[in-house]
Formats: structure tokens, C-alpha cells, sequence
């Protein structure tokens, strides 16, 4: 999302105040595209040991009596291997079994740590579970490392952790790195408690003793947590739902947007071990009108699911076993890795669980769809990147066929911490990301990325139209961030849609008016004419159009006027003066622009 040398967040700092598949290769002939290959043929589907599952090389699975220095010996070799990875292949989950231990998580890219156990305090963890921002140069200075606006794809879930006294953890994180399921014990600074910044976050579901300080943090959000110490900052967009100790609904100056309950929810299902040793997934139970973690008096209502019922793949099974494992009636748990496909995974169950673990990649290679889920009930997604391949795929998620319209109100689709990217790694090409056409669907905490920066990144490199596009009735999103899209980033078409947070930028690389569009280009967030139900809260949108800043914005949200469509609390901002965006909403708000950086607008219709 961002860049090590950019002026528009230096200046808005100061405003803030603080191996391929089998079957993968052809052969072309001069001038002619490449015939594509067949999808290789299944493999042998595997049963699981819950006992003893074999989680792959890259799960580290620590016990109560792994000696103290192994363990942190291993922790630091992966924390230096990962330390400045941003695009790298390599994945890590490192999974501690309930108990008490001393260690210091040093929290690189592609890296998840969690717990095993059922409850946050199941695994008491004294020392740090921490994200730093010590790699990437802020502004023109080489010798400060303050910058924490690329500190992405990373997690931490379901551990309570108690840091040495008188010290403050820091998780300094910008996009895709939740804080799920936490106990923190102490004070938590959500930047690099100097003079730097950083740009966005998730936490759900957890319970911080401590002050939360959010400092220059640009924009966050907190979702049925426990807010025990307080929380103290706001920059442009700062979102409470369903959180005990949040600051007050107050926006803009605070900009503080504050919902009392999360009016429905099922959180992300996790992997546990039980007192006789075997390994389950626990799916929760859907909440609704909640507030607090869900595991704040006892354990959450849910299903446990043992390893046995789940195919447990690695990355060297292809789409074909993966697809025959889902088919046989299984669930899949992916192990840490990059998975290349060469057709497309197929959810056609209902009640299927699809786990990943420690950042799990999954790779289009042949310009197909890498996910297709079916229009049936109860569909869990969670912990997955789809990374689009060098091949233009139509889409890289559907959730539903087109036309879908059965009801799923009682049992939804939902997916938890479900990231994609175009670009960065290579020069990945989608023309949409994810299209939600099955109804009722559960959004919570999801990155939607077109690179604006690392390999394969420029305006007719790695194309990418539109991050999201909704066609479904009733869906739900929590935590929606979407970024440099070359249409209209998000589309709603569906009635009754409803999103709490929404994190934007406008792509940074139009290379003129005309590319971008000559009557104002396209929208952050555009809700189709034909809606008459849709409603958004604590919304944000930017734009810094370095390569050319003359380009202009109309606006950021496109909307029908209809009484039904209704937002509140929304922020555009000119990253730097660089660019303009015209309008908040329709013909409403004030430019932001070099001359006024940021505008906002509390109600629509106003």
C-alpha cells in the first residue's frame, strides 16, 4: 500500500500529529499465447492423525516442556528470516500449546502465532507478542526507522500475554496483521511511539487490561473487544463496534465512530488442542446484537471439529486433491506455504470449514478463479491471501454463482481475515477480487490490494478493475479496506448491505485524466442506482496521485439518492496535497486538495 519515500505520508505525519503444480508447463510458438495445460490429476486424499497431524515444515508447534532456549532460538530465526520478507515465498505459523512461557514474538511478515487452547488464557505468555516498525526508512532520513505504513500480513490470535513491567507492548501495524482473540495484560502503543506513523489496523475479539494508545495511527478498528484501560488518540477514522471502554461516538474532531453492538457476527474459527491431546477446529456460534469478546465468560458457543473430519493440505497437493478431499465431504486446514493452482478450489458443501494457517498463499497460475464457493449455507473461510497470477483471472474469489438467491439469514457465509493482492510479488492480474453474489454474507476483516508498490506494479502491469464487487442481499462487512483499483474500488448492488469501517485509497498511478476518467474517474465506493437499503458507517477515503498530480477525483462514494441509502461519519483525504478528490459523497463535502487536506462528512443525506 505504501512506499518508503513518499511525501504525501511525511506530510500528512506532521497534519496527523504524530516449485509450480504438476502439469503446469507448455510449449508455444513465436507469436502464438500458450495453450493452456491440463489440470494435473488428483492425488491420493490423506486421512488425518488428530493425535498427530502433520502440520508441515513450516509449524512450529511449541509445548510446556520445550526447553526455553530452543524455543527462542527458533522464534528469533524465524523473526530475522521474516524481519523485511514482504513478498517473499517463505510462511511460518508458530502455535503454542497451553501453558506458561516465557519469550519474546518478534512478529514478521507472513507469520502467524497463536494459541492452542480454547480460551486466550490458556497459554500465558510473559514477555512480548510485538510488531515493530525498525526496517523501513522513514522519509529522508536513513537513520530512522519509524515507518510502520507497510507492516502487513501478519497475526497474532488467542494467547494472553503479560509484558516484563514497566514496559509497553507495541504493535505497530498498518494492513492485514489482526489482533484476534488477545488478552493483553499490559499497555499496548499501536504505532512506533516516536515521531513515525503507521496506517490501519484490526483488533476483534479481545480484552487489552492496559491504555491503548493509538497515536498517529491513520485508522482503526475495534470490534467486540474490551476495552479494560481505556484507549486514548484519534487521527482521521477511528471505529469501535460492539467494544466495552471505547471513547464516545464523536466525530469529527475526535473522529471517533462509536456502535454500542455488533449487530451480527461469527467470529474466525481456530485450531485447539483438547486435554487428551487431539487437534480440532472450533467453529463459533453467530452472535448477534454482541458486545465484548466472546470468550469473556466462559467458553463461546460453537462446534468443535476434530483434525480427523479435515483434509490437512501442503502445498505440493494440487487443485485436484484439494478439490476431491472437499467433494469426499471433508474440511481443509492449509498448512503455511505458497500455493500454486492450476484449476480452481471448489466449496460445494455446506458447513465446510476452509482454515488457513500462518499466512496460507494461494496462487492462480493459469488464469482461472483460485476460490469458488457454492450458494449453500454456513461456508467458513479464514486465514487465506489470494495472490493473483501472471494470468488474468476473471475473478479471484466468487462466493455464490451469478444469480444466486436462496436465503442464508440463519446460517451465513462468512469470511474471517481473507486478504487478496494484485501485484507486489509479481505482476498479478484480476479483473475483480473478490464477487459476492450469495446472500447474507459475513464479512470480518478483509484486505483488498492492488499494489502500488514491489515487483509487477504499474498502471498497464498489474491491472486490476474493481477490489470488491457485492450482488448479494443483506451482506455484511466489518473492517473493509480496499486499495488502488483502477474502476470503482468497491460495487454494491445488493439491497440491505451494511459496512462498518472502510479503508480506501485511489490508485496512486494514473498516468493522466483520461486513464483515470475525464468526467472525474471512478468512486472509493459505489452503490448501485437500483439500491434502496444500504448503510455504511465510519468511512474513509484517500487519494495521492503522485505520477501525474493534476488528476481529479469527482468523488469518493457514488450512491442513489434514495431515503434508504444512508452514511455516517466519512473522511476524504489528499495525501500530501498530492491529487484532489472534489466531493465526499455525490455532489457533497469540500475538496481536499493541497489547499484543504481533509474533509469531512457526517451524515448523508445530510
Amino acid at each position: 500500500m505504501k512506499t518508503s519515500s513518499r511525501p504525501g505520508r511525511a506530510a500528512l505525519a506532521l497534519v496527523a500529529g504524530s516449485a509450480l503444480v504438476a502439469g503446469l508447463v507448455s510449449t508455444t510458438t513465436a507469436g502464438a499465447e500458450p495453450a493452456p495445460a491440463p489440470p494435473a490429476p488428483a492425488q491420493a486424499v490423506r486421512d488425518t492423525d488428530p493425535q498427530n497431524p502433520d502440520l508441515g515444515p513450516n509449524t512450529y508447534v511449541v509445548k510446556p516442556d520445550t526447553p526455553q532456549g530452543e524455543m527462542q532460538s527458533k522464534l528469533d530465526e524465524i523473526a530475522k528470516r521474516q524481519h523485511t520478507n514482504q513478498f517473499g515465498d517463505e510462511r511460518d505459523a508458530i502455535l503454542f500449546q497451553p501453558g506458561e512461557y516465557d519469550a519474546d514474538v518478534n512478529l514478521g511478515f507472513n507469520t502467524q502465532v497463536a494459541g492452542l487452547g480454547m480460551s486466550p488464557d490458556d497459554v500465558q505468555l510473559n514477555g512480548h507478542v510485538r510488531v515493530e516498525a525498525d526496517w523501513l526508512q522513514q522519509g529522508d532520513d536513513p537513520n530512522y526507522k519509524g515507518n510502520a505504513t507497510q507492516n502487513f500480513w501478519r497475526s497474532a490470535e488467542n494467547l494472553a500475554v503479560t509484558p516484563p513491567s514497566g514496559e509497553i507492548e507495541r504493535w505497530a501495524v498498518s494492513q492485514a496483521a489482526p489482533y484476534r482473540r488477545m488478552h493483553q495484560k499490559g499497555q499496548m502503543q499501536l504505532w512506533d511511539g516516536g515521531d513515525g506513523w503507521a496506517s490501519g489496523g484490526f483488533i476483534a475479539d479481545s480484552k487489552i487490561d492496559g491504555l491503548v494508545e493509538s497515536g498517529s495511527q491513520q485508522q482503526f478498528l475495534t470490534r467486540n473487544s474490551e476495552l479494560a484501560g481505556g484507549w486514548t488518540g484519534s487521527v482521521w477514522n477511528m471505529m469501535f463496534t460492539g467494544t466495552a471502554g471505547a471513547p464516545a461516538q464523536h466525530f469529527p474532531d475526535p473522529s471517533n465512530t462509536n456502535i454500542p453492538e455488533t449487530p451480527k457476527m461469527r467470529e474466525k474459527p481456530f485450531l485447539n488442542i483438547d486435554d487428551t491431546g487431539n487437534y480440532n477446529v472450533f467453529v463459533p456460534g453467530i452472535r448477534e446484537n454482541s458486545s465484548g469478546p466472546s470468550w469473556a465468560n466462559g467458553a463461546p458457543e460453537g462446534e468443535n471439529l476434530s483434525l480427523a473430519d479435515f483434509f490437512v493440505a501442503k502445498p505440493t497437493d494440487n487443485a485436484a486433491t484439494i478439490n476431491a478431499a472437499l467433494a469426499e465431504g471433508k474440511h481443509l486446514l492449509f498448512t503455511p506455504g505458497v500455493y500454486h493452482l492450476d484449476d480452481t478450489i471448489n466449496v460445494t458443501n455446506p458447513n465446510t470449514v476452509v482454515l488457513g494457517i500462518g499466512m496460507t498463499t494461494l496462487v492462480p497460475d493459469t488464469g482461472k478463479t483460485a476460490v469458488s464457493v457454492a450458494d449453500v449455507d454456513g461456508v467458513k473461510l479464514a486465514g487465506l491471501l489470494i495472490d493473483a497470477g501472471e494470468q488474468n483471472s476473471p475473478s479471484l474469489m466468487d462466493v455464490g454463482q451469478e444469480g444466486a438467491n436462496a436465503n442464508h439469514a440463519q446460517n451465513p457465509t462468512s469470511l474471517s481475515d481473507v486478504f487478496f493482492r494484485v501485484g507486489g510479488p509479481r505482476a498479478g492480474k484480476a479483473s475483480t477480487s473478490l464477487q459476492i453474489n450469495s446472500n447474507d454474507v459475513l464479512l470480518d476483516h478483509s484486505w483488498v490490494w492492488r499494489a502500488d508498490h514491489g515487483d509487477g506494479v504499474g498502471w498497464d502491469v498489474n491491472t486490476a478493475d474493481t477490489g470488491v464487487i457485492v450482488n448479494g442481499d443483506n451482506v455484511t462487512a466489518h473492517g473493509l479496506f480496499v486499495e488502488h483499483y483502477q474502476k470503482n474500488n468497491v460495487v454494491w448492488n445488493g439491497n440491505g448491505g451494511r459496512t462498518y469501517f472502510f479503508q480506501n485509497e485511489m490508485p496512486y498511478d494514473p498516468p493522466d485524466q483520461a486513464a483515470w476518467g475525464e468526467n472525474g474517474g471512478w468512486a472509493a465506493y459505489k452503490v448501485g442506482d437500483q439500491v434502496t437499503d444500504h448503510e455504511g458507517w465510519g468511512l474513509g477515503s484517500y487519494c495521492y496521485f503522485n505520477v501525474n498530480p493534476s488528476i481529479t477525483a469527482a468523488r469518493s462514494f457514488e450512491v442513489p439518492d434514495n431515503p434508504g441509502v444512508k452514511f455516517h461519519d466519512m473522511v476524504t483525504v489528499s495525501l500530501g496535497g498530492v491529487g484532489t478528490i472534489n466531493r465526499i459523497i455525490n455532489d457533497i463535502g469540500e475538496p481536499a486538495n493541497a489547499d484543504h487536506q481533509i474533509s469531512y462528512q457526517t451524515e448523508f443525506p445530510g
